[in-house]
């Protein structure tokens, strides 16, 4: 559809590329439109009747022409009118102009009556509207000559490439218009704009129809051949901006879109602003509002440690951390290129910020003492742990070290070390979990209820649904299925879900340490869930295909430990309001915090003895959490003894449970040495 580069004409061949040259060329034009602009003068002040001039004035004219243009040369170059890119000018370049042309005017006088000449009063008046306009208009001939020149080309073109419309004739689709009309590098034709305010019907927009309002869409791609939408509403509301891309995606042609409103206020509007449409933007509902300014004040001159802090969340909270006057950053990361990206990009960004970038493990509990006691954090954001379901249905041990004992093992350092403010990120999957990864985020915002109530931390929880963009996102998913033709799996035609973006995502949990008096579980209004199918076929239809015709779906069937449906609130917790609309509060549910930390010390022993019966042991503690049962016949007293057995110790030995599980660590450790020994000497 598109043409050729080797076919098209190109203005750029035909333009001088030495900045000298171009200059000298405005020079002549300049210099040329002096001498004319004298004789109009004279010419229009005898009425066009050229043999009535007097003598007198055209030899003064001929006499001064010559000084007149060294005058010229010099009141425009130290104006620096030969150094501004014309094609880019705008009012302010022209205003210099015409002050530039004024100056060169009221020196005109001087010089004749210095040179013993004398010209008629109206002459100088004429001169300077004449030379101004000359000049205006010569340097605006690096915007319209161009412009004329890719029109006429467009025209020619017209039936060889793609037709546009344009959704907006606000400032942003003015914008737009005039780059796809003005530049080469934009291969459209501008066919039709559509806007639902009746003032702007039947009228044009530098030459473009506006067509009809939004319920016109699928008649005017029809009508006019439309492959290409392209919707410029940056400030519109988010169940506006659905409806129009709901229209949209049934028309079969490629959607793109506006980012931002902060794209209108740096007057960024341009073609290389369009993206492909995210999914994001058909979610339906407002984005948390949080004025960060306001709330942040509680970090100001802190030393902040964000564990996890290069993953999704956690690098997305260094980000907005970093530029509030933080007295020091820490992030904790146990995944050095993770840790490192992140690293160098605050280092580029925020060149003044006190940044410290560790490597280590939640699990390692010397390894936070130690972090802990060299840097005195005053807030932590505990946003490390494993998040992938099947993953951990696979390797549910895993999930208990790492969420569970990890949150277990830095609240324990928090409370130790004086730290001010904790706060956990949780997850919906929490709310009557089906998974492991669900039942261990329970548990951790059990840990943190249990150690809030032990201690003078203030200990929070922020619990969200799905984050799009994030690591493992199903978005990233189905638009690498799109790419590669197809098929999209989508494991139930009707499991649902909430979402939100990763800057929502962090403005709530900063908002929640601004929030937080210690104990609270923090829940997002989220508005409606989303069905994953729905969005799947948006997404294709988005792309220019249809779905079941050019991109096939297939449903492969839940996944171990999913469910159809996310909830983010148990009804035990009850509601409260906080300042901000869309953040509610849920209360702590009351237990027995003895029994649950018992619980824990069972807990860690079994998953590192990787026993099979963990999720018996969670269900223990997590009543709510519903899980398919292990095999019956393999019970607890069997799988201790073979764990004990394997690591070679004596079932008979009569030590305490603590005790017991130190001596299978140290037997464990002493024989993966002794193998490797053994190999080395081999």
């Amino acid at each position: 559809m598109k043409v050729k580069n080797k076919d098209k004409i190109r203005l750029e061949e035909y333009i001088p590329h030495s900045k000298k040259v171009r200059m000298g060329i405005l020079w002549i034009y300049d210099m040329a439109m002096v001498w004319l602009c004298s004789l109009l003068s004279l010419v229009i002040r005898f009425d066009f009747d050229i043999s009535a001039i007097p003598a007198e004035y055209m030899g003064a004219l001929w006499k001064y022409g010559l000084m007149q243009t060294g005058v010229v040369t010099f009141v425009f170059y130290i104006s620096h009118l030969y150094t501004i890119l014309w094609g880019a000018a705008g009012i302010r370049e022209m205003l210099e102009v015409s002050l530039s042309c004024m100056a060169a005017a009221i020196a005109q006088p001087l010089a004749m009556t210095f040179l013993g000449e004398r010209m008629p009063r109206s002459y100088f008046v004429l001169w300077l509207i004449l030379m101004t306009i000359a000049a205006v208009c010569g340097r605006i001939s690096y915007q319209v000559v161009p412009r004329i020149l890719n029109r006429l080309i467009r025209i020619k073109e017209k039936e060889t490439i793609p037709h546009v419309m344009i959704v907006g004739g606000g400032r942003a689709g003015t914008l737009i218009l005039r780059e796809m009309k003005s530049s080469e590098k934009v291969h459209g034709y501008p066919a039709c704009i559509v806007d639902d305010d009746p003032d702007k019907q039947g009228r044009m927009i530098d030459g473009v129809l506006v067509a009809g309002k939004r319920e016109d869409i699928p008649r005017l791609v029809r009508e006019k051949g439309i492959n290409e939408i392209f919707v410029a509403m940056p400030t519109a509301p988010a169940e506006a901006l659905k409806d129009i891309l709901d229209i949209c995606q049934h028309t079969g042609c490629h959607v793109k879109t506006l980012p931002g409103v902060y794209q209108i206020m740096n007057d960024e509007v341009s073609i290389s602003k369009l993206r492909n449409v995210q999914i994001e933007d058909l979610l339906g509902r407002k984005p948390i509002q949080v004025d960060l300014d306001e709330i942040m004040g509680y970090v100001k001159d802190k030393v902040v440690l964000v564990t996890g802090g290069g993953g999704s969340i956690g690098s997305e909270l260094c980000r907005q951390l970093a530029g509030h006057k933080v007295k020091q950053l820490i992030i904790f990361e146990m995944y050095e290129n993770n840790a490192y990206e992140i690293q160098q990009e605050l280092k580029r960004k925020y060149p003044d910020l006190n940044l410290v970038v560790l490597i280590g493990s939640v699990r390692n509990t010397n390894r936070l003492d130690s972090l802990f006691h060299q840097y005195r954090p005053d807030i932590v954001y505990h946003a490390a742990a494993h998040k992938h379901v099947p993953l951990m249905e696979d390797s549910p041990n895993e999930a208990i070290k790492n969420n569970v004992l990890g949150t277990y093992k830095t609240a324990k350092a928090a409370i130790k070390y004086g730290v001010k403010r904790f706060i956990l990120i949780s997850t919906d999957k929490a709310v009557n979990p089906t998974n492991i990864m669900g039942a261990s985020k329970r548990l951790c915002e059990m840990v943190i209820q249990m150690c809030n109530e032990k201690s003078a931390t203030e200990f929070v929880a922020v619990r969200f649904g799905n984050v799009l963009g994030s690591n493992g996102s199903v978005i990233p998913l189905f638009k690498s299925q799109i790419e590669k033709g197809g098929p999209v799996t989508v494991t139930h035609k009707d499991i649902i879900r909430y979402f939100m973006t990763i800057p929502e995502a962090v403005s709530l949990v900063i908002q929640a340490g601004a929030f937080a008096k210690g104990g609270e579980i923090f829940v997002l209004d989220m508005g409606k869930p989303v069905r994953i199918l729905d969005m799947a076929e948006k997404l294709i239809r988005l792309s220019g295909y249809e779905p079941y015709k050019d991109i096939d779906i297939q449903f492969t069937g839940l996944r171990p430990g999913e469910k159809l449906y996310e909830e983010l609130l148990m009804d035990e917790e009850g509601l409260q309001k906080t300042e901000n609309e869309r953040i509610f509060i849920g209360h702590p549910i009351d237990m027995d915090y003895g029994k649950f930390e018992k619980g824990l010390f069972r807990l860690e022993e079994a998953a590192w003895r990787e026993r099979g019966s963990i999720r018996e042991m969670v269900h223990e503690l997590v009543p709510e959490y519903h899980y398919k049962p292990t095999d019956p016949g393999k019970g607890e007293a069997a799988e201790e003894a073979a764990a004990e057995a394997a690591a070679g110790l004596d079932p008979g030995l009569e030590v305490a449970s603590g005790e017991r599980l130190a001596l299978h660590r140290r037997l464990a450790m002493y024989s993966v040495w002794s193998n490797e020994k053994q190999g080395q000497q081999e």
